[in-house]
């Protein structure tokens, strides 16, 4: 299951979203997803569009950009790698035209599970969104972690499921 929440300082509107997800695979497997051009083809897309074209140059400082099909549509996203600190950590920033064109950082957080299953708390947090667009990209977020569990999460077994 997927949970997800927005956040403000007191009196100020949301500039902030996490994502939260559960998967039954590594940190390194996950950590690594995230990396890899192809695989982000896989699951960076949060609709029904068909397919998305993703450059990395895997670094600190190194540059990404995803360009998202959506009903014939071409959405620009980029970013930078700010920290890559595998398996625990990626921060990154994210523009598109969803933020103003102004940066918005992301970070995602791969936390082990005890138990004797490979299990990963997959928690995604953007900072510095326009208030606007923070149910939107909850919702984008949602859609690409689920896939990412759809992709790479192993079936539990029964007496794991909750």
């Amino acid at each position: 299951m997927t949970s997800a929440t927005s956040s403000a300082m007191k009196g100020q509107p949301a500039t902030q979203l996490t994502v939260r997800r559960e998967i039954s695979a590594t940190p390194e497997e996950l950590f690594d997803a995230f990396l890899d051009a192809e695989s982000l083809g896989e699951f960076m897309r949060y609709g029904s569009e068909t397919n998305s074209d993703v450059i990395t140059d895997v670094r600190v400082g190194g540059k990404f950009e995803i360009n998202l099909h959506v009903n014939g549509v071409v959405i620009p996203h980029r970013g930078e790698y700010r920290e890559l600190d595998r398996p625990r950590k990626l921060v990154f920033t994210w523009i598109s035209k969803n933020t103003n064109n102004e940066e918005s950082v992301v970070t995602i957080q791969f936390h082990n599970v005890a138990g004797s299953k490979p299990r990963t708390e997959v928690v995604l947090t953007q900072v510095m969104l326009p208030e606007y667009q923070i149910k939107g990209h909850i919702g984008g977020w949602t859609r690409i972690v689920e896939l990412l569990d759809e992709i790479y999460g192993r079936p539990a077994a029964p007496a794991d499921r909750r």
